[in-house]
């Protein structure tokens, strides 16, 4: 039995495909170019980043913050989607970026690539579940007496942490189908706000959209330091959409679960964007244009959403969107769970992890999911924040020294990868693009203007109050370098590539055999 539009062609050549690059199908290939798309959408979700890293524009330049630097960032983004997309249509497995690096690099830059998007994606959870802790102690916090203790905010992730791991546990039709929901949910919830900014907002000045406003240090809240410099602090509100439109890899880490994934997961890479984009900008200029008065907003720093809502809305809609947005938040954090869990199988699955792997590779018979690597990936999570809980004493926002490490982690293992790509295709490593082509010429050129965007991405990142994050990628990699170079040269043989594939290919229609034999 197949899916319907999934005819035994499109699954012959799914399979072709994946056992082609050495490995067997044993994830539930179930998910729709819908779902795919879904689970991307859902952990980019707007409604998460958009809304608790607002302030990240007002307190620097004020609305043009949202109507010009919300553009710029989202097209700093959506070159690495692009380029990835292209990548990902060759090369639809669940490794995604990892195994992408070994094949158009070698093992250690697939290695490196490995680590760096584990622990892009084990912050990014963490992210987005701080950010919804602190949304959640905001909103409905007083009613169940939580102040939004640094303990409390620990235990809130935890408790959600665990939620989404339970869920992931019990099969990827069941996640698909929640981050299916989640989809319309973020936008349903989205144009209710947006509706609702513009009908209560004092009044309407839409100047502001494209005004440049000095909102830094004390007029700003302290959401940045004081400066004089404007493109500065343009440049330092990109890290609202850089930070809110990513996660889009989640489509490459399901490959292996989606229908007609050569064709599926890059249209799903690009379209997720580009959606997110678009609908983020208009839900960010209604917000503020809503703002009663602009450099009182702005002051109110983090807490500027609240203010502005608390002003303008009615109690009962403004409850309404809080339960939504909380709802929207949860289900971003499930997809994330999804996407984390998934690399972490793929590069346990080739022995990556030091120790473990064997046991993280496992799929579960009754579930058809990767429960070990499901609730691996939730506990490193929850250890981070705890950890990231010390770093961010001393006057750093625990919520933003977890989101610029993110940023710095994820869209490096973005770059290794794409640079690789950049200089394979046409060759031996890569002779021949996927279905999805952007044609040679223009797909690098995408990937050479990512390369700037990684450098303007990574000197905001580590800007202050943020500069503590420099010091933790340093540390990484001094670390990283120790052990590849100690331990991991020797143990680590990478996914298969070469002679390496013909063997696992054989293993692979051998046991296939076997399972025909023992059923019949």
């Amino acid at each position: 039995m197949v899916a319907p539009g999934y005819t035994e062609v499109d699954k012959k050549e799914d399979l072709k495909v994946l056992h082609g690059m050495g490995y067997a199908q044993e994830l539930s290939r179930s998910m729709s170019r819908f779902s795919n798309f879904a689970i991307s959408f859902s952990i980019i979700c707007i409604l998460s980043g958009g809304i608790n890293s607002f302030a990240q524009a007002t307190s620097s330049i004020g609305g043009a913050g949202a109507g010009i630097g919300w553009i710029v960032g989202c097209m700093v983004s959506g070159l690495f989607a692009l380029a990835m997309a292209q990548i990902a249509s060759a090369f639809p497995t669940a490794g995604g970026l990892y195994h992408w690096a070994s094949i158009l690099g070698n093992r250690f830059t697939g290695w490196l690539t490995a680590w760096l998007n584990l622990l892009g994606l084990i912050t990014v959870l963490g992210a987005i579940n701080i950010g919804t802790s602190f949304f959640f102690v905001g909103t409905f916090g007083s009613s169940f007496g939580i102040s939004g203790t640094p303990g409390e905010i620990v235990g809130i992730v935890a408790f959600i942490t665990v939620l989404q791991a339970l869920l992931n546990h019990f099969g990827i039709k069941l996640t698909a189908m929640l981050t299916d929901a989640s989809g319309f949910i973020i936008l349903g919830t989205t144009a209710v706000l947006i509706v609702a900014c513009l009908v209560f907002a004092p009044a309407i000045d839409i100047t502001r959209l494209w005004t440049f406003t000095n909102y830094s240090g004390d007029v700003g809240g302290g959401v940045f330091p004081q400066s004089d410099s404007i493109g500065y602090l343009f440049l330092l509100c990109l890290l609202l959409p850089v930070y809110t439109i990513t996660g889009y890899d989640a489509s490459a880490h399901t490959s292996e679960e989606t229908l007609k994934a050569a064709h599926s997961v890059p249209r799903a890479i690009v379209s997720s964007v580009v959606w997110s984009s678009l609908i983020g900008w208009v839900m960010l200029c209604a917000m503020v244009l809503a703002i009663p008065d602009l450099a009182a907003g702005a002051k109110q720093g983090w807490n500027v959403f609240f203010a502005t809502m608390d002003a303008i809305l009615p109690i009962w809609l403004k409850s309404l969107l809080y339960l939504a947005i909380l709802i929207a938040q949860f289900l971003c954090g499930l997809a994330t769970v999804t996407s984390a869990s998934r690399m972490l199988f793929a590069f346990s699955r080739d022995g990556g992890m030091p120790v473990g792997s064997a046991s993280l590779a496992k799929v579960s018979p009754t579930y058809r999911t990767p429960v070990n690597a499901i609730w691996t990936a939730a506990i490193l999570e929850i250890l981070y924040v705890f950890l990231a809980q010390f770093v961010s004493i001393g006057g750093t926002n625990l919520y933003t020294i977890v989101v610029n490490s993110t940023l710095v982690f994820l869209f490096l293992s973005f770059i290794i990868p794409i640079v690789l790509g950049m200089m394979a295709l046409g060759t031996s490593k890569w002779p021949k693009a996927g279905p999805w082509d952007l044609g040679t010429g223009l797909f690098k050129l995408v990937c050479l203007l990512s390369v700037v965007g990684m450098v303007i991405i990574f000197y905001i990142a580590i800007q202050p109050p943020n500069d503590k994050v420099f010091g933790i990628t340093v540390a990484f990699i001094v670390l990283a370098a120790v052990l590849w170079f100690a331990v991991e040269k020797r143990r680590f043989q990478g996914p298969p590539i070469g002679d390496q594939i013909a063997k696992r290919q054989a293993a692979i229609a051998a046991a296939e055999v076997a399972i025909g034999e023992a059923a019949a």
